[in-house]
């Protein structure tokens, strides 16, 4: 993941004009880059319908902690409190 604020659903309020991040103004945003760039996705289309869907934030309470003892105890899947999903997934 490389926008600078971590978003995982898209664009946040602050993209220039240009398209660029407002982070870092030089950088486009990858959110936009990553929208245009979807009418390339290979088979299955699958992966295109779920382009839109939303995921959880980053749970940044696992920053610095090993990945994979993670994904084994399953924190890494635990929804961050606070948000709510609408398929009741996690």
């Amino acid at each position: 993941m490389t926008c600078p604020k971590t978003l995982r659903n898209g664009p946040c309020g602050g993209v220039r004009e240009n398209g660029n991040c407002e982070v870092i103004p030089d950088m486009q945003c990858v959110w936009l880059k990553a929208y245009d760039r979807k009418v390339f996705l290979p088979l299955p289309t699958v992966w295109k319908d779920h382009f839109n869907e939303l995921r959880p934030p980053v749970d940044m309470r696992l920053q610095g902690t090993s990945s994979w003892i993670n994904l084994v105890t399953k924190r890494d899947q635990q929804t961050p409190a606070g948000w709510s999903t609408t398929d009741g997934a996690h």
